[in-house]
């Protein structure tokens, strides 16, 4: 049977974000967030031990499923940390295993307050990196993280162009909105981004209104939104179960490609 894509949808993408410590984890989680009707899933790597980030586990895990996965390994890993390189040595494992989107941060080599780096060696690798996970079969989402800062919508818009520019198939951010004022101007971002970007784009809030934000988020263009199975210790209650975000969309009949 072919796997489902993250690229074949109508809709947003509903992904299941967890960080599993161990291989059986990761299959049982990955076929709950099946049973709960996941589009996707998000498998960040920062909690699992090094002996067992191997090929052949990322495929027993990718396989596990007919769902598509993203892998990602951000600084938060807790036996490799800062080591940008070191990192995404696991992450090209997990393109040549068969994962169907890997996360590059946007200021991977060199880190920057807002998460997109100009350090030119820095991008000259960011770009080659794109490239090694292109051959490998796998498409590249680029994110970057600021959630506590406001940004306007074209702020934003720009920030994800230079993301494109680098090669990523799919543009990430994330902001704060705190205030009505920023809750304005969030929807006003993407509209913007809906009608300016030819590539997918993720648009994440942070703060006050952050599910709100990503309630609404897929029906005014949001390519991908993350959720959870359960709600756990480590998890940002910012994150909507799967459950509740499908039941969401399916009784939302609203869209903006509709209009």
């Amino acid at each position: 049977m072919k796997k489902h894509s993250f690229f074949d949808r109508q809709s947003a993408a509903i992904t299941l974000l967890y960080n599993p410590a161990n291989v059986l984890e990761a299959i049982n989680l990955a076929r709950a967030a099946e049973a709960d009707g996941a589009d996707g899933i998000a498998l960040e790597l920062n909690q699992m031990p090094l002996e067992m980030r191997t090929l052949e586990n990322f495929r027993t895990i990718i396989d596990s499923v007919q769902l598509p996965f993203m892998f990602i390994d951000y600084r938060n890993d807790i036996f490799l940390g800062c080591d940008d390189a070191a990192r995404q040595e696991h992450l090209l494992l997990a393109a040549e295993a068969g994962a169907e989107v890997i996360d590059v941060m946007g200021d991977l080599y060199s880190p920057d307050p807002m998460e997109l780096t100009f350090e030119s060696q820095a991008v000259e690798k960011q770009i080659a990196l794109i490239q090694a996970i292109h051959e490998r079969g796998a498409k590249v989402l680029m994110s970057s993280h600021m959630s506590n800062l406001e940004r306007s919508a074209e702020e934003v818009l720009e920030h994800l162009l230079e993301q494109s520019r680098r090669g990523a198939d799919i543009l990430k951010i994330v902001v704060g909105v705190n205030t009505e004022a920023a809750l304005t101007e969030a929807i006003r971002t993407m509209l913007l981004l809906h009608n300016k970007l030819e590539k997918p784009f993720i648009f994440l809030a942070n703060g006050k209104f952050s599910r709100f934000i990503r309630y609404v988020g897929p029906k005014l263009g949001v390519a991908i939104e993350f959720a959870v199975h359960d709600y756990t210790p480590d998890r940002s209650y910012s994150q909507p179960t799967i459950r509740s975000m499908k039941k969401v969309m399916e009784n939302f009949q609203w869209s903006i490609d509709n209009i």
